[in-house]
């Protein structure tokens, strides 16, 4: 029936299949997710916590931390590592290390403490402007490279290479690096957007030049590429999924969006994006805890969640203006669910715990004070829903429950004083 009623114009002429294989997720709400500098670092309970919502999602890979910071993050992410074994999650392991032997030692010392393989994700930073600021030169980032990657691979684990700022480098420079760290063994290369540079032709140059580099060396079926973002230009979704339509194999997020400055692509609002595309496996990704996952992100690093912001948002699926609450009051009678959520709102909210709600202000109809009044089991007379609509038009915000339960009772009365 959905077809019958909205025309896609999403789905119009389509340039192809949305992607070319099945996504793949990288979670780093507990790592690059805690560089904000407005977050609380949560409880390792907590952490532990939203590793299993991550599991539940069905996310790939969870970053643990950067074991090399210090003590506490590597007893963390040695707490977190184990309880993926002991509770047999499908989630895996990574953590992030500067291309340095000193930063790797953790992980792999972790890794076989535990037994489970931690993939490493050594980061460098690739941009000129980078090289020009530490008075680095590419022979010494090539070093550096190999001598990280080859330790890695001699330890047994997984090695990734993290080119930082990708976006901004040369093309020189990224031959050079990429070849050197996958001479050594890397099989995984990230593309960051380190600082929210990038377009949508940027992300199409870079996977291109990258899956190029790949051919010519011919390993473009041995080494897959993530795509990491930020969103200091507010890009930062729409370029994940573009990404994933050019090919990656991986994308980066956190909940919430979290992260330094700005933060980094929402891990959240990717995953309702790909299951509104239909490219989502319902039996992979349990979605029915997505607010959940939001939800104790926002309250276990104290970043609140703003009102508007979709899915989880307060006002998400709530309205107080008369011609959409009366629209979404008429779907509702028809006793079907999927239209009421549809037909004010591009994501049905019931698939993810959430429901329409309509409030009362100054831009509503009688119909919201009705409706309002029979959702909260009180009986609607003409009398009482004019004087609380009356009341709302003078308003300057939208009534809370607890102002029309005072309107109702101030009705009442006042009904009994004129009786």
């Amino acid at each position: 029936m959905e077809e019958d009623l909205i025309y896609d114009w999403n789905e119009k002429d389509r340039r192809g299949p949305v992607l070319r294989k099945y996504p793949r997720f990288v979670d780093e709400t507990i790592r690059d997710g805690l560089q904000s500098p407005s977050v609380t670092d949560p409880t390792i309970e907590q952490k532990m916590e939203l590793v299993r919502l991550m599991d539940r999602l069905g996310i790939d890979v969870v970053n643990l931390g950067l074991p090399g910071a210090g003590p506490r993050a590597a007893e963390d992410v040695e707490r977190l590592a184990r309880m993926i074994v002991d509770e047999n999650l499908r989630i895996r392991p990574n953590c992030a290390a500067r291309t340095v032997v000193r930063d790797i030692e953790p992980i792999v010392e972790i890794s076989s403490r535990v037994g489970i393989p931690i993939e490493v994700t050594a980061f460098i930073g690739s941009s000129p402007i980078r090289a020009y600021v530490e008075n680095w030169d590419l022979d010494t980032l090539a070093a550096r490279t190999r001598e990280a990657i080859a330790f890695t691979v001699r330890s047994g684990l997984p090695a990734s290479y993290v080119t930082e700022d990708t976006t901004r480098s040369h093309p020189k420079t990224l031959d050079r690096l990429f070849r050197e760290a996958i001479d050594a063994g890397a099989t995984r290369l990230v593309l960051c957007d380190t600082c929210g540079h990038a377009t949508p032709d940027g992300v199409r140059n870079l996977v291109n030049f990258t899956k190029a580099t790949l051919r010519a060396m011919g390993v473009e079926d041995a080494v897959a590429l993530d795509w990491h973002g930020h969103d200091d230009r507010g890009h930062a979704l729409p370029l994940a999924l573009f990404a994933l339509e050019h090919g990656v194999d991986r994308v980066h997020g956190c909940g919430l969006g979290i992260g330094e400055r700005v933060g980094n692509t929402s891990m959240d609002l990717l995953l309702l994006n790909l299951y509104l595309l239909g490219q989502l496996d319902p039996a992979r990704h349990e979605l029915s805890c997505l607010t959940e996952y939001v939800e104790k992100v926002s309250a276990y690093t104290g970043v609140p969640i703003h009102p508007a912001y979709p899915l989880v948002g307060r006002d998400a699926f709530r309205t107080a203006t008369g011609v959409h609450a009366a629209a979404v009051i008429k779907a509702e009678r028809t006793g079907d669910a999927a239209l009421a959520d549809r037909v004010y709102s591009s994501v049905p909210a019931r698939v993810f715990g959430r429901r329409q709600t309509i409030e009362i202000g100054h831009y509503s109809g009688r119909s919201n004070v009705l409706y309002w009044l029979t959702e909260h089991g009180i009986e609607p007379s003409e009398g009482l829903v004019d004087f609380v609509f009356a009341a709302a038009k003078q308003r300057r915000a939208v009534l809370s429950d607890r102002e029309v339960f005072d309107l109702v009772e101030a009705y009442k009365t006042r009904s009994s004083q004129s009786a």
